[in-house]
This record gives C-alpha cells, sequence and structure tokens, in this order.
C-alpha cells in the first residue's frame, strides 16, 4: 500500500518553491511507493496545472504565515486524505503545519527553501525568526536544506542537527527546459526589437528578491546602452511601490511588466541575461532554469548559489542591494556576448549534470521511506 503524502506549500501560483512542487510531486506519482497530495494556502497556476494533471489538490485559503484558524480545517483535510507524513516546503508551510503534525501524532519533513532569517533584518527580527527555525527544525522529523550552503547557515546560526538534516539539491525539469526545442519568439508580443537586449526578472515582487534594484540596475544600464530594456515577470507585496519606482526613475517603455506567466521556458528563450539580485535564497529554481536554457545569469551569491557559481565562468556575480554593480554587470553582457555564450553554455552543462527533478523525487522518496520504517 502506498504512504500518502501531503505537500504543503504556502501559495498556488508558480514560484521557486512551486515549480519545485510541481516536478516533485509529478516525480512522485511516477516512482511506486507513495502517493502524494497537494495543499496550498492560496489558489493559483500551480494548483490548475497539478489538477489536469491528476492531483488531488486542495486549498485552504490564508495569507497568515501563522494562522490557527484554519488548523480545524488541515486536520480534517489530514484525516480525510488518510495522510502518512506531511511535507512542509517553506517557513511559512511549516509553521501552519508543525502543531496539526504534532497533535495528529504524524511525522512533518521541513524543506528549508531559504531560512526566514537574514541579515537586512533587525537584531530583534533575525533573533526571533532564528528561534522560529530552530522550534520548527525540532519538530521536523527530517529537515530538507536544498544546498550544502543553505544547511551550514542553519548550523552556524541556530545549531540545526546535522542528523536529522540532508541537503537535496533543487533540481529542473531538463525535457521542458530544453535549450534546443523549438519555441514561438514572444519579443513581438511584449513589445521588444530585435535587436533589444532584454533583461528578465521572473520571480515573486517581494522584498526577498529585491525588485527595486533590479529596476534602478536596468534604468542606470539604459543610460549607457540604449539597447537595455527590461522585463519583470511576476506579482507580490511591493507591486505598488515597483510600479512608482518605475514611473519616477525609468524612462516610459524600458521596462515591461508582466503578471505570472506559465510559459517560463518561452520567456528565458526570448531573454538575453537573467537577473537574480535575491538578498537570500535557499537554492533558487528560477536560477536553475535560467541556467539550463543556457542564458547568462547576474546573481548575487545567496545560499546554493554560493555552491554552484563561479564570477565570469558561469555567470556574472553582484554584491545584494548594489543597484549600480548589477548595472555594471548588465552592460558588460550586453557588450561581451561571447562571454555570455561561454557563461550560458558552461552553465547549462552544469545543470544537465547535477540538477536533474527525477533525481530529487527519488531522494525525497527514500526520506519517506525511512521514515514509515
Amino acid at each position: 500500500m502506498k504512504l500518502r503524502i501531503l505537500e504543503v506549500i504556502r501559495q498556488g501560483e508558480v514560484g521557486g518553491g512551486e515549480s519545485h512542487v510541481i516536478d516533485l510531486t509529478l516525480g512522485l506519482r511516477r516512482r511506486h511507493a507513495v502517493e502524494p497530495v497537494v495543499l496550498a494556502f492560496t489558489d493559483g497556476h500551480m494548483t490548475e496545472l497539478l489538477r489536469e494533471a491528476g492531483v488531488a489538490c486542495f486549498v485552504i485559503n490564508s495569507h497568515r504565515a501563522f494562522d490557527p484558524r484554519v488548523f480545524g480545517r488541515i486536520e480534517e483535510l489530514v484525516a480525510g486524505e488518510h495522510i502518512d507524513i506531511i511535507h512542509a516546503h517553506g517557513s511559512r508551510a511549516a509553521s501552519n503545519m508543525w502543531a496539526v503534525a504534532h497533535c495528529l501524532h504524524l511525522p512533518m519533513v521541513y524543506t528549508v527553501h531559504g531560512w526566514s532569517f537574514h541579515a537586512g533584518q533587525s537584531p530583534l527580527a533575525a533573533w526571533m525568526r532564528r528561534q522560529a527555525e530552530r522550534m520548527l527544525c525540532r519538530q521536523a522529523a527530517r529537515v530538507v536544506c536544498v544546498s550544502q550552503s543553505n544547511r551550514q547557515t542553519g548550523i552556524d546560526a541556530f545549531g540545526l542537527e546535522a542528523d536529522k538534516s540532508v541537503v537535496i539539491e533543487n533540481g529542473v525539469n531538463l525535457q521542458r527546459f530544453d535549450p534546443d526545442a523549438p519555441r514561438p519568439d514572444l519579443r513581438p508580443q511584449l513589445g521588444f526589437a530585435p535587436t533589444d537586449f532584454v533583461c528578465l526578472f521572473m520571480c515573486r515582487i517581494t522584498a526577498q528578491k529585491a525588485p527595486l534594484d533590479f529596476v534602478r540596475a536596468v534604468a542606470a544600464a539604459h543610460g549607457r546602452d540604449s539597447r537595455v530594456r527590461g522585463l519583470m515577470v511576476g506579482q507580490g507585496d511591493m507591486d505598488a511601490e515597483v510600479e512608482a519606482c518605475i514611473a519616477r526613475e525609468v524612462p516610459p517603455g524600458v521596462i515591461v511588466r508582466q503578471p505570472f506567466r506559465s510559459d517560463v521556458p518561452e520567456l528565458l528563450a526570448m531573454a538575453d541575461v537573467f537577473c537574480l539580485p535575491s538578498l537570500w535564497e535557499g537554492l533558487s529554481v528560477a536560477m536553475l532554469e535560467a541556467m539550463a536554457m543556457r542564458k547568462a545569469v547576474v546573481v548575487t551569491l545567496t545560499d546554493g548559489a554560493r555552491d554552484i557559481i563561479r564570477h565570469r565562468h558561469n555567470a556574472l556575480v553582484v554584491p545584494p542591494a548594489d543597484a549600480g554593480r548589477m548595472a555594471e554587470a548588465i552592460v558588460e553582457a550586453a557588450t561581451q556576448p561571447e562571454l555570455c555564450q561561454r557563461m550560458g553554455q558552461r552553465a547549462a552543462a552544469l545543470v544537465r549534470q547535477r540538477f536533474d527533478s527525477d533525481r530529487v523525487a527519488e531522494q525525497v522518496e527514500q526520506i519517506y521511506l525511512d521514515i514509515a520504517r
């Protein structure tokens, strides 16, 4: 009889963590030992896609990181679906699941897609977040870190238990993100000319991803090279702030905004460079997807990135919270196409060798089996 696993994530729109859950869930369904069931706290493209694939997928609407009001509904779902193990993806999902798992005497796996504490917080806020992460990790039967540096951060910050934690690096669906597959050209649809140098920012519009740094970097780079333009794909709680910054600091038409879209490989195919100025990450799935598509990437050295990125070898590295240095990197990429091509080729080769999402499903399934035994 198959183990029934409840895969839980904060939102149903597609971001890096959500892409991970899609690939993991579909990969687990192709295996034989487990049956995944998905719970999200908002609806969106991820839940629609999984339902179309035949996955049992539920939504309990809540926008709070810790929301006791929904615990009863979660317990009913867990009991009704005969769940054996709860797998929480991200700290917000784990915050809403640990008490339910404890009350129902079910083991919980916690995958860390980036710790909730980071250098940009006040000392008190960072301390409180570290204590919360310590509690979540102690409640979990197993803690999955998506990069070695991500795991080491937990060990250094609050004493993450080495025997309870394991590294399973994020993966990419290599068939979907095949750089040689034929794809439609989206530039005319989005208003870009063939000669434009398109910088793509594609993720949630939140403080973690530093969207204002991208806006200001593109504006500065455009001032030095008029071919440079930006495309921002995504939505989030900083939408209004980003729109105000674009209106105030960017020439009209230089940056195009789009909501969440499902045609991610096509968007990557039309872009010249992928930019990720994040302040913290576990191991960015969006970055891996861009690398798989042979794109030059401009990134900050967050957890995960520092394990695989080498400056001017497979990416351009910039300091966090430094729009000026990001602008310089964009101009460097725009004026050195041979460098971009070499970096993209090396990046794609690394992803194909090391970051196949099928490998992730196999390793996660083994964790479930170990816990069940």
